[in-house]
């Protein structure tokens, strides 16, 4: 399976209207084919199948390269997997290389899906990711806690696990400041799930900054709050 190949299957199942209302819909000018997620998971479920670890890198760094919509999300899928044989720093490095050229929040968010497995599987690499806080990058930033969501889900966290929410909770102070709409949206999101989880880290976080937050990430941040407060 060439990066080609897998583009002319894309759009062979494309459909032209749907791909013009997707354009408008994502606001960012890159080509769009028209095909939904269901039927990518499809062809990413059989291009995986069918090839090596090293050709499945290939394919998805050609298909992030090709720069279509469909092809960008298919290549953050191919990657999307807990655990990868062997878990080299390939993947990772791969993935790390597609955070620059972030610029729309469903391809970010995809890539970043797959990120969090890597992350998951060696979170020493979260000492990689600390750098994107300081980028001028609003993607890299954001990705930061987009990447990191998985540790706001454990009900019952090890030491070690806490101190990556602590770590990235000092992080997202850092952000606070900048209002960029995505920036504070990207804040909510990591409280708002943390709070199901973990309500007194998010309560001290809030009586500490949701002053400096836009109040839409504030409110948004403490929605789940109210049950148990």
């Amino acid at each position: 399976m060439t990066p080609a190949k897998a583009i002319a299957e894309l759009r062979a199942a494309g459909d032209a209207a749907k791909a013009s209302e997707m354009h408008r819909y994502h606001k960012v000018d890159r080509p769009y084919l028209g095909v939904a997620n269901p039927v990518i998971d499809a062809y990413v479920k059989e291009w995986r199948a069918a090839v090596d670890l090293e050709t499945r890198l290939a394919l998805a760094n050609g298909l992030w390269r090709g720069n279509t919509h469909e092809g960008r999300i298919a290549a953050a899928k191919l990657l999307t997997q807990a655990r990868i044989r062997p878990d080299d720093t390939a993947a990772w490095d791969l993935i790390q290389s597609w955070v620059p050229t972030f610029d729309a929040w469903a391809i970010a968010d995809h890539a970043s899906i797959a990120g969090q497995k890597r992350l998951v599987a060696d979170p020493s690499r979260l000492d990689e990711v600390e750098k994107w806080t300081a980028s001028g990058h609003m993607w890299t930033k954001r990705a930061a806690l987009v990447m990191t969501l998985p540790w706001t889900k454990q009900n019952h966290p090890k030491p070690a696990e806490l101190a990556v929410r602590d770590r990235v909770l000092g992080w997202a102070a850092t952000y606070v400041s900048d209002h960029d709409w995505f920036i504070q949206k990207a804040i909510a999101w990591w409280l708002r799930e943390l709070s199901k989880h973990d309500p007194a880290r998010v309560r001290t976080f809030l009586d500490t900054h949701a002053r400096a937050m836009r109040p839409f990430a504030a409110k948004e941040a403490g929605r789940k709050l109210t049950d148990d407060a």
